[in-house]
C-alpha cells in the first residue's frame, strides 16, 4: 500500500476500497444474523459509538440540525460489550427477546485516508429494516454512518462510529439493535 496523504480519497474499486466494503458487508451480516460476539471482536478497545439527536431546522440553520449534547447512543467499547453480553448471555434483554429480524443495507461508501497511516475515514449510507413478533409493520431506520476503521495486524477494527439518523422522531419503539 503506497503512502497516502490525510484526506486523500481511496479510489473506488481499488484493493483497499474493496477491503473496506468487505468489512462493512461482513459487519452487516454478523449483525443481521445476531452474531454479536463475533461482531464485538471487530471493535477497537478505544471505540466511540454515538448517534446524536436530529432536529428539523430551516436551511439557514442546517449545521445545527445534529445535536451532539443529546444522543440515542453514547457508548464506548466497555458499554457496547456490556450490551452484547446482556443480549447474548442473560435473560434480561426483554427488548430483544425474541430478537428483531433485521436487514442492514449499506451503500454509497466513501473512503478517505485518515490522519494516521493505519486509519481510514469511511462514510456510508445505511437503511435498516426491522420486523418484530408477528406484526405486519416494518420499522425503517435510515441514516449516514461516519466511521473510523483502523488497520491492525492486516485486519480492520471499528474505532469510531457516528450515526446520523435521518429521522428527527424515530418510528421504532426502541434502539436495542446496533446500527
Amino acid at each position: 500500500m503506497s503512502q497516502m496523504q490525510p484526506g486523500q480519497v481511496v479510489p473506488i474499486g481499488s484493493p483497499l476500497y474493496n477491503r473496506v466494503v468487505e468489512f462493512l458487508y461482513v459487519e452487516a451480516r454478523l449483525l443481521d444474523e445476531i452474531r454479536l460476539k463475533e461482531w464485538g471482536a471487530t471493535l477497537a478497545e478505544d471505540l466511540i459509538y454515538t448517534a446524536p439527536l436530529r432536529e428539523t431546522r430551516p436551511v439557514s440553520q442546517m449545521a445545527a440540525s445534529v445535536v451532539r449534547t443529546t444522543q440515542h447512543y453514547d457508548d464506548d467499547w466497555r458499554s457496547v460489550m456490556g450490551r452484547i453480553m446482556r443480549l447474548t448471555g442473560t435473560k434480561s434483554a426483554w427488548a430483544e427477546d425474541p430478537p428483531s429480524r433485521t436487514r442492514r443495507l449499506v451503500t454509497n461508501i466513501w473512503v478517505e485516508q485518515g490522519d494516521q497511516t493505519n486509519e481510514f475515514l469511511v462514510r456510508s449510507n445505511l437503511l435498516v429494516t426491522r420486523s418484530r413478533f408477528n406484526f405486519d409493520e416494518l420499522d425503517l431506520i435510515s441514516g449516514e454512518r461516519r466511521d473510523v476503521l483502523r488497520l491492525a495486524d492486516e485486519r480492520f477494527k471499528l474505532a469510531r462510529r457516528e450515526i446520523l439518523l435521518d429521522q428527527a422522531v424515530l418510528g421504532t419503539p426502541n434502539l436495542a439493535i446496533f446500527l
